[in-house]
């Protein structure tokens, strides 16, 4: 086994150090132009949903979709998400074609009409706890409202939960963002304790929300792929049905540009949104939902057409995770989680060196995720996390972005470690 960066003499990291800068100088020269900065699906997935396409009636559920009405989604599709996320369609609103809209429109519900209290646009300050690393996204919508973010540690099983039940006193922390299944980008999935830990909260603040985003709901590469309990199923244990509003989309499904997302909720939550979407919306792109229908059946459908996603990804996340093992295990200035499915790998390598990896990367012609995305604000206070998104490159370009990625993260640390 190859010794330990931590465990070299200077002399010896010197010697390592130009071995690696003519490996990355080999890389310069090829002129690369590789993008691994945002977990797209790569174009042979696409292509799986092209049949979506060819879907042209609009009568659904009896009705024309082309028209006005159901504002909440048309029945049919209303169901499929149901069965897909184990609720009732009575608690499924059908949204338009990204979940983002949704939850970004509810935190916006919360600030002009408050959550059963007073609306948080009229208080001191809001707060809201922000598993790390996570989903950018999420901090931006935080950003955009002035919410104040909270770091809370990722473990392996999910956040830190003896955090969160002791900052949810604070009455003025009134919710969190998490990805439950294939964490974004750790790829963790909660485990059933904190599921249950979640549900079970009683946060000083009556009208606390988790923006439960589901985001990788079925996006196994595995066959024996992470099961997520369903919180839907539990909350009602602690009279907290309220807390939680779930979303999902088909965005990584079928088209990200042009799919169907989906909210879930209480009754009591269903009847608040659906009077403000009554102020909002018409009623979202039916057509586009019945077709999504017509091309999946049912939510049987949605898992097999899965699967064929997953052999795609599969050998990608194959390729990364085997330089990871090659080129960075037993070096000690890296790690990693080994993820059954979702879009991301994450890599965390020695504090103080993961900007550094991704200028040497970005100027050998590989770009990655804005270091610090991971983080709210964009700080990553130990300087060590990196997304990696291996679904948009073809496996020849991804292959040499991963084989890239090592070495500057091997360059970085030994510039590190001497210093």
């Amino acid at each position: 086994m190859s010794k330990a960066y931590t465990e070299m003499t200077k002399e010896e990291l010197l010697a390592e150090k130009k071995v690696l800068e003519e490996r990355y100088n080999e890389f310069k020269a090829k002129g690369l132009k590789l993008d691994m900065s945002r977990g797209k699906p790569g174009t042979d997935q696409l292509d799986l949903s092209s049949a979506l396409n060819d879907i042209t009636d609009y009568i659904s559920d009896g009705a024309d979709v082309r028209n006005y009405g159901m504002l909440d989604g048309i029945p049919s599709c209303k169901k499929l998400f149901g069965d897909l996320m184990g609720v009732d369609a009575k608690n499924v609103i059908v949204g338009p074609s990204a979940s983002l809209n949704l939850m970004f429109d509810y935190i916006g519900q919360c600030f002009t009409k408050g959550a059963g209290a007073k609306p948080w646009s009229q208080l001191d300050e809001v707060k809201f706890l922000c598993p790390v690393p996570g989903y950018d996204r999420h901090f931006t919508i935080c950003e955009y409202y002035g919410i104040k973010m909270i770091n809370v540690p990722m473990k392996e099983d999910g956040p830190d939960m003896d955090m969160i039940e002791d900052l949810v006193k604070d009455e003025s922390v009134k919710g969190m963002f998490v990805v439950p299944k294939y964490q974004n980008p750790t790829g963790i999935t909660f485990s059933d304790e904190v599921v249950e830990r979640i549900a079970a909260l009683k946060p000083a603040a009556k009208d606390f929300r988790i923006i439960w985003d589901n985001a990788y709901c079925v996006h196994d590469i595995v066959e024996d792929g992470d099961k997520l309990l369903n919180i839907f199923d539990v909350l009602p244990k602690y009279n907290n049905e309220d807390m939680v509003i779930e979303v999902c989309s088909t965005a990584k499904m079928t088209f990200p540009g042009a799919g169907v997302s989906a909210l879930i909720a209480s009754d009591n939550n269903i009847a608040q949104i659906k009077k403000r979407l009554n102020a909002e919306v018409i009623s979202y792109d039916k057509m586009n939902q019945h077709r999504h229908v017509e091309f999946f059946k049912d939510a049987n459908g949605v898992i097999e057409h899965m699967k064929k996603h997953a052999k795609i990804l599969k050998p990608k996340f194959d390729i990364v995770l085997n330089h990871l093992e090659e080129e960075l295990g037993g070096k000690g200035i890296a790690s990693w989680f080994n993820p059954k499915g979702g879009y991301f790998i994450s890599l965390d390598v020695m504090n103080g060196c993961a900007k550094r990896t991704g200028e040497l990367c970005k100027e050998a012609g590989v770009v990655l995720t804005t270091v610090g995305a991971t983080y709210p604000y964009g700080i990553d206070p130990n300087d060590s996390n990196i997304r990696i998104a291996p679904s948009y490159p073809p496996v020849d370009e991804l292959d040499l972005a991963a084989q890239l990625l090592c070495i500057c993260t091997k360059l970085a640390c030994i510039e590190k470690l001497v210093g």
